[in-house]
């Protein structure tokens, strides 16, 4: 019985011991964090104090809440931001960057418990709007309700920060501008992240002019985002806590410089800080403050498929603008200027019905296009590798 006892207790004292080294490692890589899980530091990588950071951020006129918007661990971050928030000051408004102004009255009757989600997703046309997981906001969405918060469509639609890229804003007549004042113009630094940006997508076109439009349709896009914050806020007396991809609004470029033009200088910036991202990006500007995110437990999900083009809207259909080199769209033989007028036989005639039909792809399949080329139609298959690697 002793030998066997002692056995056991061997056993459990090394299993201990093991559980003691694994303890003290994960402690020591939250140390070692530049924003430690659970956490809140300024952009600095200094911690801040939860309770005065939060007290400040509820009595500001918006607090911008950034996401990438395929991380489900973001999505949770804004819910809790969104709960504390709300303890603090019950006169919020929920602004989110998914929903363009068209669709406002749906969202109001959502908000005044008169939809079910399905009806909701139908009747804004998420698929095709926004396209991104529904369950990665609905828990948002979902709290509004519940508190009968207001829900506030901020962007508009696709097609005129598109036609921006593609004319220039001096070309779109007030009329068809849905409302949208001319931006402020975009700091420098802002100016050469989207430089980065685009150029991360491949060498694109060298059309005079092409650069120096996405920038301004950019703009646009961050001008009618911030006019319908500072809007809301200003007829309805409500901090706006706004639901917002993190590029509109890091290092205070974006919808917060255009905020300040407006008028509302003083608009809070909150960034979820991701275990693995670089410390050096805490560079004393990327925002107010960042909360510290430990490795999810999560399973990661699937990377979407990607094609691998910049596109732009051409007649009846949309143009190839360009094509990444290596990505699945240069093995099947797309190239600058082909115009895609159908996918896996549907039609094609906007950017969104092209991407709706990717992201639908599973890995290792086979997705038929068909492409008009001055030399006529031509029938083309992009092939998806069986481990996608990218979004």
């Amino acid at each position: 019985m002793l030998p066997r006892l002692m056995a056991v207790l061997l056993l459990s004292g090394g299993l201990l011991a093991s559980l003691g080294d694994t303890a003290t490692a994960q402690a020591a890589a939250r140390t070692d964090a530049c924003v430690p899980p659970g956490g809140w530091a300024d952009a600095a990588a200094r911690p801040l104090n939860a309770a005065d950071l939060l007290r400040r951020a509820a009595a500001s006129p918006a607090v911008l809440l950034g996401e990438r918007h395929d991380n489900a661990d973001h999505h949770r971050w804004q819910l809790h931001s969104l709960a504390a928030l709300h303890a603090l000051n019950p006169d919020l408004a929920v602004g989110m960057e998914m929903f363009p102004r068209s669709v406002q009255p749906v969202l109001d009757r959502w908000s005044a418990g008169q939809l079910t989600e399905a009806e909701l997703l139908r009747e804004t046309n998420w698929p095709k709007v926004w396209g991104y997981d529904a369950r990665f906001y609905l828990p948002i969405l979902h709290f509004a309700r519940m508190n009968r918060l207001p829900v506030v469509a901020l962007n508009v639609d696709r097609g005129l920060v598109s036609r921006t890229a593609r004319e220039g804003w001096a070309a779109v007549p007030a009329n068809e501008r849905e409302g949208v004042g001319d931006p402020a113009p975009p700091p420098a630094s802002y100016t050469e992240r989207l430089r980065q940006v685009m150029a991360a997508h491949g060498p694109g076109e060298r059309r005079s002019g092409s650069f120096e439009r996405f920038v301004e349709a950019q703009s646009v896009w961050d001008r009618a985002m911030a006019e319908r914050i500072a809007e809301t806020h200003r007829q309805t007396n409500r901090t706006v806590v706004a639901i917002l991809g993190q590029g509109h609004i890091e290092g205070r470029d974006g919808v917060p410089h255009q905020l300040a033009d407006l008028g509302i200088r003083n608009s809070v910036v909150l960034l979820p800080w991701d275990e693995d991202r670089p410390c050096a990006e805490l560079d004393g500007r990327i925002a107010d403050a960042v909360y510290g995110l430990g490795e999810s437990e999560a399973p990661a999900e699937t990377p979407r498929p990607r094609l691998g083009v910049m596109l732009e809207p051409g007649p009846d259909g949309v143009r190839v603008r360009s094509v990444t080199e290596g990505s699945v769209a240069a093995a099947a033989g797309l190239t600058a200027g082909d115009l895609v007028v159908a996918a896996a036989g549907s039609p094609v005639r906007e950017a969104t019905d092209l991407t709706t039909v990717v992201q639908r792809q599973a890995p290792g399949t086979w997705l038929p296009l068909t492409v008009k080329r001055e030399q006529g139609t031509a029938e083309l298959v992009a092939k998806f590798p069986a481990s996608p690697t990218v979004e």
